[in-house]
């Protein structure tokens, strides 16, 4: 294997023609980016307090930037992704791609910190942001999809190599497909659930706690408690009152 110098984006084995990346490292860093990620989203979602966020976004930030800008092997959660793996066999896959897709995530971080940190904005706006970081993440750590490698591809065609689960080299025709059984089950497994589901809420309905509106706004904040069209749409009521301290 090649040094790697200081700056540089993936490793240099003679065995492959471009840089490349543990896959295995990276969907554990994914993982463990994804837990601390969901437990600051779920302070904002479920009781109004954003603090937690705020630490996070810039944590995720600097993780993310010393990634693409300086090295990988010195991101904090690629160091202790490649720990968690380091009695697996590597499973190498192509750097180029992944750092097109990790821009991707740089992007949705910057934004997040100027809206959250250096702003301190509220609203659907930091909302979204978070359920596709939550959703990026995700796919990436539980499935190996790399949604931003899969931009990369559809951007450059054929440039993309190594790419995790041999997608780039797969046939089409020999893709797997869901069997009508398959879908069948899925359809009567939803089905029952939704079922189940509907009669749990008829026999115990939510406490009336969690029924009753917050009323504790002064009338100097009648105007900026009125909950927005779009939230009611939701129903996201109650988390909007909290967020917003009404």
């Amino acid at each position: 294997m090649t040094p790697t110098p200081f700056f540089a984006f993936g490793e240099v084995r003679p065995e492959f023609p471009v840089p490349v990346l543990n896959e295995r490292a990276v969907r554990a860093a994914a993982g463990i980016v994804f837990v601390f990620a969901m437990v600051a989203f779920m302070n904002a979602w479920l009781q109004g307090n954003f603090q937690p966020t705020r630490v996070f976004v810039v944590a995720f930030l600097l993780d993310f930037g010393v990634r693409i800008l300086v090295n990988p092997r010195f991101s904090p959660s690629l160091i202790l992704g490649q720990w968690m793996v380091r009695k697996q066999v590597p499973d190498w896959v192509g750097a180029p791609q992944k750092r097109f897709a990790w821009g991707i995530g740089l992007v949705l971080a910057v934004a997040m910190f100027f809206l959250m940190v250096v702003n301190q904005v509220v609203g659907p706006i930091n909302l979204l942001v978070c359920v596709l970081c939550l959703s990026l993440m995700w796919l990436e750590a539980a499935m190996g999809i790399c949604v931003g490698c899969k931009i990369y591809n559809a951007m450059y065609p054929g440039k993309a190599q190594l790419c995790p689960g041999g997608v780039c080299e797969l046939v089409p025709e020999a893709t797997p497909r869901m069997h009508p059984s398959q879908l069948a089950i899925m359809l009567v497994f939803g089905g029952l659930v939704a079922v189940v589901a509907q009669q749990v809420y008829q026999a115990d309905p939510a406490p009336q706690a969690m029924q009753d509106t917050a009323t504790s706004a002064s009338p100097t904040d009648t105007g900026r408690c009125t909950v927005p069209a779009f939230a009611k749409a939701m129903g996201h009521e109650k988390q909007w009152k909290l967020h917003n301290n009404c």
